[in-house]
């Protein structure tokens, strides 16, 4: 079995891992919750991983590079706030420009994070710890002990995440699903065919043969971190959109939920291998236990984020386990067919 595991793509074989944990976990719940299998779960998981999804992302594109970015939270609690903040103002303002502003936003935190991790060289999980509760503060500083509320929103916008574009019997396909879905993928593509992309892989996977190959490295991570920064404004737009309530705590735990659909999706927290794909599926099996946790009832609250924290330090170490197991059999193989090939000219 796992002579034929060995032939495979490592990123297909992770991905084929998700989905038997994602069926299993699945499994395991319809057994223990009544009624569990309904359209109304899919609804409800699609909802919340719409946003997750793109924070999965933001993550994915900093840890390809060796880096993380703890920020994330912060970004999207900010560009919700700064975003309804904007569109309550001025509600008449093209949906197309509130979103280039709330990813604006998000860009111009990632720049800074950027800047000292990849020009003034300070590790990245210093500068996005500080900028962290950087974000925060100025968040309560620019709130000011007001909230954003629904009621000071235009109804396209409360309206968009839960529009249904299109069903399949009991499952609808929401809006905010579909485009994050379509983003998810988007930056699969570009992180496949894009030469200018593949960097991100190159400089995490290598960074002194990278460089030797005339690829900039602190452009690269600088980009990585603005692109993850312009991403979570997104998802803090999207936050506003399915919400409306915005105050001084949203976005809170992201960080520890951003990692772990990283990490869990396959994503080496050493750098230069994953997927967003698998970050995707990632997310899907976070927020899937996580509200499945919920209507269990039998673990408490308090828990729930022991269950991340555990997710985490299983998903690296099983990653590291198999994939030594695999890199280890096919070295053994090649060696094997060099030896027949050697006495066959013999």
């Amino acid at each position: 079995m796992m002579r034929v595991l060995s032939n495979l793509n490592p990123q297909t074989l992770r991905i084929l891992a998700l989905l038997l944990v994602l069926t299993l976990v699945i499994l395991f719940f319809s057994t223990q919750i009544s009624n569990y299998l309904n359209g109304r779960l899919f609804n409800r998981i699609s909802s919340s991983v719409a946003i997750m999804a793109l924070i999965a992302t933001a993550q994915t594109l900093v840890i390809l590079t060796r880096n993380i970015d703890l920020s994330v939270g912060s970004i999207v609690g900010f560009t919700a706030f700064a975003t309804g903040s904007l569109i309550a103002a001025f509600p008449n303002m093209n949906p197309l420009l509130l979103v280039a502003f709330s990813m604006l936003v998000g860009a111009g935190f990632g720049a800074f994070n950027g800047f000292f991790v990849a020009y003034a060289r300070v590790p990245a999980i210093i500068v996005t710890l500080a900028t962290m509760a950087l974000f925060r503060s100025l968040l309560v500083e620019f709130a000011d002990g007001k909230s954003i509320t629904s009621s000071l929103l235009p109804q396209w916008l409360t309206s968009f995440p839960n529009t249904p574009l299109f069903e399949i019997g009991q499952f609808q396909f929401r809006a905010a699903f579909v485009v994050a879905i379509v983003i998810v993928f988007a930056v699969h593509i570009a992180l496949q065919r894009l030469r200018v992309a593949r960097r991100l892989y190159a400089v995490g996977s290598n960074p002194e043969a990278a460089e030797m190959a005339g690829i900039n490295l602190k452009a690269t991570v600088f980009v990585a971190f603005v692109c993850s920064g312009a991403l979570a404004g997104l998802a803090g737009f999207m936050f506003l959109a399915r919400f409306g309530n915005i105050t001084v705590v949203a976005g809170l735990g992201f960080e520890l939920k951003s990692v772990a659909a990283a990490v869990v999706g396959g994503v080496n927290i050493f750098g230069g291998s994953g997927t967003v794909l698998g970050a995707l599926i990632g997310a899907i099996l976070v927020d899937l236990i996580e509200t499945s946790l919920v209507r269990w009832q039998l673990v408490s609250e308090f828990w729930r984020e022991a269950v991340l924290g555990a997710l985490i330090l299983t998903a690296v170490a099983l990653d590291a386990i198999v994939m030594r197991r695999l890199i280890a059999l096919r070295a053994a193989r090649h060696h094997e067919k060099r030896e027949q090939k050697m006495e066959g000219t013999g």
